[in-house]
């Protein structure tokens, strides 16, 4: 069983992605970061960065305590090498498959998360940084584009935890003022994806934990206003 940490954002969907992918069995433990919760001490010792997502495995491969693991990178290469799943085995494709969600982990996440946070939620309307990372989240969906241009059907050449890495990122593609339409093989990919019924069922989990999401007030200032006084 896998204890899963969870909240209804891209990196949380990552990993019920996996999970419904493999079939493992799973318990999803809401996390509502927009009331703080993800600062709570028990939680703190399962994930110390106080970010979703997190997993506890109850049974690990070596049949030992149970393994907290935390970041959604570090999870789904946890996952993909306790199942023998969506991690190629073969030197090349497993390099590049790592090689793209690393890529997410370091560019394309970050950089769509503050243009999510400049055009949606800052309470200032700053140009200049709403141009800077509508343009760099442009920037990475054309190297995606660029990737699958030889009519590969999946980053990697098969279907792995790189896609699934970056698919829930591309999903509020509006909300990061992008027309998939720019993009013809990241918008067949996408699609391929979105049809997967794995994905379906993720996705259908997080509206059984969050069906109406809020940002108010209150929420802004828990998931803005954090400094290192919260890890104490």
């Amino acid at each position: 069983m896998i204890d899963l940490y969870y909240w209804t954002t891209p990196n949380g969907h990552k990993i019920t992605m996996f999970l419904e992918e493999a079939g493992l069995p799973y318990r999803i433990v809401p996390v509502h970061i927009g009331r703080g919760e993800q600062f709570e001490p028990e939680f703190l010792r399962i994930a110390p960065n106080n970010r979703i997502p997190a997993i506890v495995d109850r049974a690990p491969a070596d049949g030992g305590e149970p393994v907290p693991v935390f970041e959604s990178g570090a999870i789904l290469l946890y996952l993909a090498e306790k199942t023998g799943r969506f991690l190629p085995q073969d030197l090349r494709g497993r390099n590049l498959a790592l090689q793209w969600l690393f890529w997410q982990m370091g560019g394309l996440g970050p950089m769509a998360g503050q243009n999510h946070h400049f055009t949606q939620y800052a309470p200032e309307k700053i140009p200049y940084a709403i141009e800077r990372y509508v343009k760099e989240t442009s920037r990475l969906y054309g190297v995606l584009d660029r990737q699958l241009a030889d009519g590969r059907d999946f980053i990697a050449g098969e279907y792995s935890i790189a896609d699934m890495a970056c698919y829930p990122w591309i999903v509020p593609y509006e909300f990061q003022h992008q027309r998939l339409e720019e993009f013809p093989h990241l918008m067949r990919w996408f699609e391929r994806i979105r049809e997967r019924p794995a994905t379906k069922r993720a996705y259908e989990r997080a509206g059984e934990v969050n069906s109406a999401p809020v940002i108010d007030e209150q929420s802004r200032k828990v998931l803005f206003g954090q400094d290192a006084s919260s890890t104490r």
